[in-house]
């Protein structure tokens, strides 16, 4: 994984061959697809990985006494800062590939819902309800899912450059927790406005 992303960093994705991460790692290529059925499926293992400390960051918060929507933004801030250090094409190929094997499980009637590493913030949310910082009947893997939706977006706009001088955090975590304060409300039963 080192060896690919550090060719991804420098050669790009599309010009990376599995030959050429083989090589780079000195392993060889029925190793490569021992792991990984295609180039692609290495892309989503990377981009996995990048979310690593952004777990570790909520797991660190939610140890003491916490605002959902601060730790949000620090979930969101330790990304970022995972994220700057790749190229946005880089990015947005992750964001794109997370989203076409997502279509493709659906596709073949699988379904990824109960693996918790698909959305970034479930685990997150289910800790959130359990502590009584969310009803305990909110739907927090529909909750998640659309977060999901605002972060991989988000992550797609914020590559491109769209934010400007904004950062990917302040921007993206104020747009999920708003999405979070709105489904808090209807399952407060807080009438639709």
């Amino acid at each position: 994984m080192h060896a690919a992303i550090a060719l991804w960093r420098t050669k790009g994705y599309a010009d990376t061959t599995v030959a050429d991460i083989c090589k780079a790692a000195g392993v060889s290529k029925a190793l490569f697809y021992f792991y990984f059925p295609r180039k692609e499926d290495a892309l989503l293992e990377a981009g996995f990985l990048s979310v690593r400390e952004a777990r570790e960051k909520w797991r660190e918060l939610v140890a003491r006494p916490y605002d959902l929507p601060d730790v949000i933004v620090a979930v969101l801030a330790t990304l970022e800062r995972t994220m700057r250090r790749n190229p946005p094409q880089l990015i947005i190929e992750v964001t794109l590939e997370g989203h076409r094997a997502e279509q493709r499980a659906l596709a073949e009637g699988r379904s990824d819902d109960h693996h918790a590493s698909r959305f970034l913030l479930l685990e997150l949310l289910e800790r959130a309800r359990a502590d009584g910082k969310l009803p305990s009947g909110m739907d927090v893997l529909h909750v998640a899912r659309g977060a999901q939706a605002l972060l991989e977006s988000g992550t797609r706009h914020w590559a491109a450059g769209e934010y400007g001088d904004r950062g990917f955090a302040e921007v993206v975590g104020r747009d999920i927790t708003a999405f979070v304060t709105g489904h808090t409300r209807l399952a407060d039963g807080e009438p639709r406005t």
